[in-house]
Protein backbone atom coordinates (compact mmCIF):
# COMPACT_ATOMS: atom_id res chain seq x y z
CA UNK A 1 0.00 0.00 0.00
CA UNK A 2 1.24 3.09 -1.10
CA UNK A 3 0.43 6.73 1.06
CA UNK A 4 0.14 9.61 -0.78
CA UNK A 5 3.12 12.19 0.11
CA UNK A 6 0.28 14.72 0.69
CA UNK A 7 -0.84 12.44 3.74
CA UNK A 8 2.37 11.58 4.85
CA UNK A 9 3.26 15.77 4.64
CA UNK A 10 0.05 16.48 7.05
CA UNK A 11 0.93 13.55 9.62
CA UNK A 12 4.29 14.95 9.76
CA UNK A 13 2.99 18.26 10.48
CA UNK A 14 0.82 16.98 13.02
CA UNK A 15 3.58 15.12 14.83
CA UNK A 16 5.96 18.10 15.04
CA UNK A 17 3.32 20.09 15.91
CA UNK A 18 3.00 18.08 19.27
CA UNK A 19 6.37 17.60 19.96
CA UNK A 20 7.24 21.43 19.65
CA UNK A 21 3.62 22.47 22.33
CA UNK A 22 4.90 19.73 24.34
CA UNK A 23 8.19 20.86 24.02
CA UNK A 24 7.67 24.79 23.97
CA UNK A 25 10.00 26.41 26.82
CA UNK A 26 10.79 24.83 30.16
CA UNK A 27 10.05 27.38 32.68
CA UNK A 28 12.87 27.01 35.52
CA UNK A 29 11.80 28.58 38.55
CA UNK A 30 14.59 30.92 39.89
CA UNK A 31 16.25 29.95 43.32
CA UNK A 32 15.79 33.26 44.38
CA UNK A 33 11.98 32.80 44.07
CA UNK A 34 9.52 33.04 46.99
CA UNK A 35 6.47 30.88 47.31
CA UNK A 36 3.61 31.43 48.79
CA UNK A 37 1.30 28.78 50.05
CA UNK A 38 -2.44 28.77 51.95
CA UNK A 39 -3.16 25.75 53.53
CA UNK A 40 -6.74 24.48 54.49
CA UNK A 41 -7.41 23.70 57.94
CA UNK A 42 -9.48 20.63 55.87
CA UNK A 43 -10.80 19.83 52.64
CA UNK A 44 -14.98 20.09 54.29
CA UNK A 45 -16.17 22.48 51.56
CA UNK A 46 -16.66 25.58 54.52
CA UNK A 47 -12.66 25.54 55.05
CA UNK A 48 -11.92 25.31 50.95
CA UNK A 49 -14.17 28.44 50.52
CA UNK A 50 -12.73 30.31 53.79
CA UNK A 51 -9.22 29.52 51.89
CA UNK A 52 -10.18 30.65 48.81
CA UNK A 53 -12.15 33.82 50.11
CA UNK A 54 -8.34 34.62 51.75
CA UNK A 55 -6.57 33.94 49.01
CA UNK A 56 -8.49 36.19 46.72
CA UNK A 57 -8.51 38.94 49.37
CA UNK A 58 -4.67 38.64 50.08
CA UNK A 59 -3.67 38.48 45.79
CA UNK A 60 -6.24 41.73 45.38
CA UNK A 61 -5.14 43.66 48.41
CA UNK A 62 -1.69 42.54 50.15
CA UNK A 63 0.41 41.17 47.59
CA UNK A 64 -0.79 43.85 44.88
CA UNK A 65 1.36 46.77 47.72
CA UNK A 66 4.71 44.39 48.06
CA UNK A 67 7.75 46.35 46.99
CA UNK A 68 9.24 43.71 44.50
CA UNK A 69 12.63 45.90 44.77
CA UNK A 70 13.07 45.02 48.64
CA UNK A 71 11.07 41.87 49.07
CA UNK A 72 11.67 39.97 51.68
CA UNK A 73 12.03 43.53 53.73
CA UNK A 74 8.48 44.15 52.24
CA UNK A 75 7.10 40.83 53.26
CA UNK A 76 8.91 41.19 56.86
CA UNK A 77 6.63 44.78 57.26
CA UNK A 78 3.51 43.43 55.67
CA UNK A 79 3.10 40.35 58.66
CA UNK A 80 0.88 43.11 60.90
CA UNK A 81 -1.32 43.55 57.72
CA UNK A 82 -1.49 40.20 56.82
CA UNK A 83 -2.51 39.40 60.76
CA UNK A 84 -4.76 42.23 60.82
CA UNK A 85 -6.18 40.74 57.11
CA UNK A 86 -6.60 37.37 58.67
CA UNK A 87 -7.80 38.16 62.08
CA UNK A 88 -11.09 39.46 60.43
CA UNK A 89 -12.01 35.48 59.43
CA UNK A 90 -12.73 34.69 63.01
CA UNK A 91 -10.11 31.52 62.28
CA UNK A 92 -6.69 30.14 64.16
CA UNK A 93 -4.00 30.46 62.05
CA UNK A 94 0.00 30.35 61.80
CA UNK A 95 2.54 32.74 59.39
CA UNK A 96 5.62 31.26 58.76
CA UNK A 97 8.44 33.27 56.38
CA UNK A 98 11.61 31.24 55.73
CA UNK A 99 12.45 27.93 54.61
CA UNK A 100 9.38 25.48 54.44
CA UNK A 101 8.87 22.22 53.06
CA UNK A 102 6.31 21.93 49.49
CA UNK A 103 5.71 18.64 48.07
CA UNK A 104 6.14 18.42 44.10
CA UNK A 105 3.17 20.36 42.40
CA UNK A 106 2.15 20.33 38.94
CA UNK A 107 0.04 22.97 37.49
CA UNK A 108 -0.35 24.21 33.95
CA UNK A 109 2.25 21.94 32.59
CA UNK A 110 4.97 23.99 35.23
CA UNK A 111 6.42 21.12 37.26
CA UNK A 112 7.60 22.42 40.53
CA UNK A 113 10.06 19.87 42.32
CA UNK A 114 9.52 19.07 46.03
CA UNK A 115 11.95 20.55 48.63
CA UNK A 116 12.20 22.97 51.48
CA UNK A 117 11.87 26.51 50.00
CA UNK A 118 12.18 30.30 51.04
CA UNK A 119 8.67 30.87 51.25
CA UNK A 120 5.24 32.51 52.89
CA UNK A 121 2.97 30.00 54.24
CA UNK A 122 -0.27 30.38 55.85
CA UNK A 123 -1.51 27.70 57.72
CA UNK A 124 -5.24 27.97 58.86
CA UNK A 125 -6.33 26.40 61.82
CA UNK A 126 -4.89 22.42 61.54
CA UNK A 127 -3.85 22.60 58.23
CA UNK A 128 -4.70 19.35 57.08
CA UNK A 129 -6.72 20.71 53.73
CA UNK A 130 -5.57 20.96 50.09
CA UNK A 131 -3.70 23.91 49.49
CA UNK A 132 -3.73 27.08 47.24
CA UNK A 133 0.29 27.50 45.87
CA UNK A 134 1.60 30.13 43.88
CA UNK A 135 4.98 31.74 43.39
CA UNK A 136 5.09 35.25 45.30
CA UNK A 137 8.30 36.70 44.29
CA UNK A 138 8.66 37.10 41.37
CA UNK A 139 4.96 37.87 41.11
CA UNK A 140 3.54 34.63 39.44
CA UNK A 141 0.54 34.95 41.99
CA UNK A 142 -0.84 38.21 40.16
CA UNK A 143 -1.30 36.82 36.76
CA UNK A 144 -4.62 36.08 35.78
CA UNK A 145 -4.64 32.22 34.32
CA UNK A 146 -8.32 31.24 34.15
CA UNK A 147 -8.59 31.84 30.59
CA UNK A 148 -4.98 31.03 29.49
CA UNK A 149 -3.97 27.57 27.38
CA UNK A 150 -1.02 25.96 29.38
CA UNK A 151 1.72 27.22 26.73
CA UNK A 152 -0.29 30.57 27.29
CA UNK A 153 0.35 30.58 31.01
CA UNK A 154 4.04 29.28 30.36
CA UNK A 155 4.91 31.86 28.23
CA UNK A 156 3.37 34.48 30.67
CA UNK A 157 5.55 32.52 34.07
CA UNK A 158 8.68 32.96 31.50
CA UNK A 159 8.26 36.62 30.87
CA UNK A 160 7.49 37.57 34.29
CA UNK A 161 10.67 35.44 35.21
CA UNK A 162 12.97 36.90 32.66
CA UNK A 163 11.85 40.54 33.50
CA UNK A 164 12.37 40.43 37.02
CA UNK A 165 15.56 38.02 36.89
CA UNK A 166 16.64 40.82 34.36
CA UNK A 167 15.51 43.51 37.16
CA UNK A 168 17.26 41.86 40.04
CA UNK A 169 20.51 41.50 38.06
CA UNK A 170 20.99 45.09 37.09
CA UNK A 171 21.44 46.25 40.75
Amino acid sequence: MVIPMKKIIIILFIISSIYLINNKDEVIIPKQSIRFRIIANSNSIEDQNLKNTIKEDLINNILPTLDYNDIDNSINKSIPLLKDNLNKYNTTYDISYGYNYFPKKTYKGITYPSGNYKSLVITLNKGLGNNFFCILYPPLCLINDDNTSDIEYKSLIIDTINNYTHKTSKK
